[in-house]
């Protein structure tokens, strides 16, 4: 494999663990600002909602320069994004930092993706996308947790000064390794806004909405439920992410794996499964054991969803797939964004810290009825010419 797929597994790497490490640190972060919990939960909401939007701008722009320069300026944005956030004075500050990091995320793996095939050949395309998504999910069995135990111990601004280093090592290593690439001919936005036109891509993106966001509502509170409703230590929250990280990679591999098989089966399986999962942590949030357990099979459940829900996006928007994937990747966080929101509102409202999870089960099980649905239009419609779509590759992010 190429060294500039290194490059690009570090700068995915850097992103996952600033996306996902905000969640060990909402205590810290909370009473450092003298802020209330719920309230904190908006650096997870402006982070997903920084993501929406940046996805299809960031790509867009990817139409008119060279991926090489945008993938440059990509890192640029996160390395200065979680420096503000490091040295903000102030909640507000924070919360700004939080989202121009945020711009980096979706185009990255976008257009990452995109490059990452560019550098092999053929037949190796699908497995050097998976090389850079690797940082990624190492990022949360690997990063998120080590980022915790860093916050806690010295201080979450540590956290997030370590994050904008390794953006720093990611960028140089991109502006060494990835070699020139000029501007994709044909790229025209019209085009890529064709994709938008079929319902099944736009019900696709719904189920990415529900389903992930089922799993936001309940990991984006985890600190304070973990510690104020399992019992858990402050430091406990460290090997507890460790699990979800774990849970993560293995439903990653399953999802991946039976995507091209069975994908509307798969995603029946694990929609309905995180559903119940989530609806049950309401309960096993009591005992530390099951608590544990609970947390390992939101991460798989959770990520089992992502190969064939971006597969069923892409397979929906051939011929236009840039555009479409990113955005799928921006709906991914439209869902963590809503989560958060959600999950913080019941919170206040004095409902409890186990509250969130119901919430991610309503979520959950809306998505399974999308996919229902969707399943049920597709048999309706006329049958197209599967001559004309384009392989895509399994190995994918949220």
């Amino acid at each position: 494999m190429p060294l500039a797929l290194l490059a690009l597994a570090i700068g995915a790497f850097g992103i996952g663990t600033t996306e996902f490490v905000i969640m060990g640190l909402l205590p810290e972060i909370a009473a450092d600002y003298g802020v209330s919990i719920p309230t904190a939960g908006l650096l997870v909401t402006g982070y997903a909602v920084g993501v929406v939007i940046g996805a299809p701008l960031m790509t867009m722009l990817g139409t008119r320069i060279s991926r090489k320069t945008v993938l440059i300026l990509l890192m640029g944005l996160f390395v200065a994004g979680n420096a503000l956030s490091a040295l903000a004075p102030g909640f507000g500050l924070m919360l700004a930092g939080r989202v121009v990091a945020s711009f980096a995320h979706g185009a990255f793996f976008g257009i990452g993706s995109v490059v990452a095939a560019d550098l092999v050949a053929p037949g190796k395309k699908a497995g050097a996308i998976a090389t850079m998504f690797t940082g990624l999910t190492v990022a949360n069995i690997v990063g998120v947790p080590l980022g915790t135990f860093i916050g806690q111990a010295v201080g979450w601004r540590t956290t997030f000064a370590i994050v904008a280093v390794l953006g720093v090592a990611g960028l140089l290593g991109i502006a060494a390794l990835v070699p020139a690439m000029p501007r994709p001919r044909g790229a025209r936005l019209r085009g890529e806004l064709t994709a938008f036109r079929n319902p099944q891509v736009l019900l696709a993106m719904a189920m990415t909405v529900l389903g992930f966001g089922g799993v936001f509502a309940a990991i984006t509170y985890i600190a304070p439920m973990m510690t104020r409703v399992a019992g858990y230590s402050d430091s406990a929250i460290t090997w507890l992410l460790v699990l979800f990280g774990i849970g993560m990679f293995l439903g990653n591999l399953i999802g991946g794996r039976y995507a091209d098989r069975a994908l509307m089966p798969m995603l029946y399986a694990t929609l309905g499964g995180l559903a119940v999962v989530l609806a049950l942590f309401t309960v096993t949030a009591h005992s530390k054991i099951l608590a544990a357990i609970s947390i390992l099979l939101v991460g798989a459940l959770g990520f089992a969803t992502v190969p064939p829900l971006q597969k069923r996006v892409l397979d929906q928007a051939h011929g236009a797939p840039t555009l479409a994937s990113a955005v799928n990747i921006g709906a991914f966080n439209l869902g963590n964004a809503l989560a958060a929101w959600l999950g913080g509102i019941v919170i206040a409202a004095g409902l409890g810290y186990t509250a969130p999870n119901w919430v991610g089960a309503v979520l959950a099980a809306a998505a399974l009825g999308l996919a229902f649905w969707s399943a049920v239009l597709e048999h309706r419609a006329p049958v197209r010419d599967t001559a004309a779509v384009m392989p895509v590759p399994t190995a994918v992010h949220h």
